[in-house]
């Protein structure tokens, strides 16, 4: 009996070693830092922002025929999309009263027939300027910085595939709250084309800011303190990372401007989770990694 007591007890030392074997293996995988950087190197590059606005296009000259007093239209002298010049008859009353064009256009939204006798405030046509469109857009008061009359503006217009330059003309003076927000409304001048109609959508970009020249790095290395301080890791002259608080300036949603803390053709370290082979290892300021940079 002896024999067999100490064969059980051999087995369960044996097991019980190969338990703290185990755990220990893989205490040691669960908790390793495998240091493993991948790098960028910091260059000169420009960066330009730009600030967006959606609106649709509208005819710049529109004369809108309203009636003041009970008329009886005798004769009617444009038809629809006849082209006319300011001064031309328009219509002509039982009374002999004309209506003349106050602009260039063209004859549009006609809404009444020879003979017919139209009420007080009833709109009889239209005469719109399809070469003068313009855009008006609601801009936001803290984006009103960027507007300026006579800037250039670049429009897209999505339903023809057409981009096209155009020009901000007015900017309101007085805004109007909205939800708590003061927004302002201004007009992107433009000229009009044969593929262009009025009502379409469009899109206007402006020039907000520009950096020409500038030390410049993805914005995906950058890392922020505690404090919201952004910093990198540098590369020390070992190769080993080396923690450097910066001072960003303007970025673009990819780059960044850097003013201070980088110089050209420096190589930063950053950690590409993607490429961790242990998802815990938490490289220096990893817990705190953003990616939405830090421009002023």
């Amino acid at each position: 009996m002896v024999p067999q007591r100490k064969s059980r007890a051999r087995k369960w030392i044996i097991l019980l070693v190969l338990l703290v074997v185990t755990v220990a293996v893989v205490f040691y995988f669960v908790n390793r830092n495998p240091k493993i950087y991948e790098s960028v190197k910091a260059k000169t590059a420009d960066i330009t922002t730009y600030t967006s606005f959606s609106g649709n296009i509208e005819s710049k000259n529109r004369q809108s025929i309203i009636t003041e007093t009970v008329i009886q239209v005798s004769d009617i002298y444009v038809a629809e999309g006849q082209s006319v010049k300011e001064g031309d008859i328009l219509l002509k009353t039982s009374t002999g009263s004309e209506i003349l064009a106050d602009i260039d256009g063209e004859a549009a939204n006609i809404n009444v027939e020879e003979n017919a006798v139209i009420m007080a405030g009833t709109k009889l046509m239209d005469i719109v300027d399809y070469n003068k469109l313009q855009i008006n857009v609601r801009v936001d008061e803290y984006d009103i910085g960027a507007l300026k009359k006579g800037k250039e503006a670049e429009v897209k217009i999505g339903a023809v595939q057409k981009e096209l330059k155009g020009k901000i003309g007015k900017i309101s003076k007085e805004g109007v709250v909205m939800n708590g927000l003061t927004y302002f409304t201004a007009t992107i001048e433009l000229a009009g084309t044969e593929e262009l109609r009025v009502g379409m959508s469009a899109e206007v970009k402006l020039v907000n800011n520009t950096a020409k020249g500038v030390v410049t790095i993805p914005m995906s290395v950058i890392e922020f303190d505690d404090s919201n301080t952004p910093y990198v890791l540098k590369e020390d002259q070992k190769g080993n990372p080396l923690r450097t608080e910066i001072e960003t300036g303007i970025n673009n949603g990819t780059i960044v401007e850097v003013k201070k803390g980088i110089s050209n053709g420096e190589t930063i370290l950053y950690i590409n989770p993607d490429n961790q082979t242990n998802m815990g290892f938490r490289g220096p300021g990893s817990a705190n990694n953003r990616t939405d940079g830090g421009s002023d």
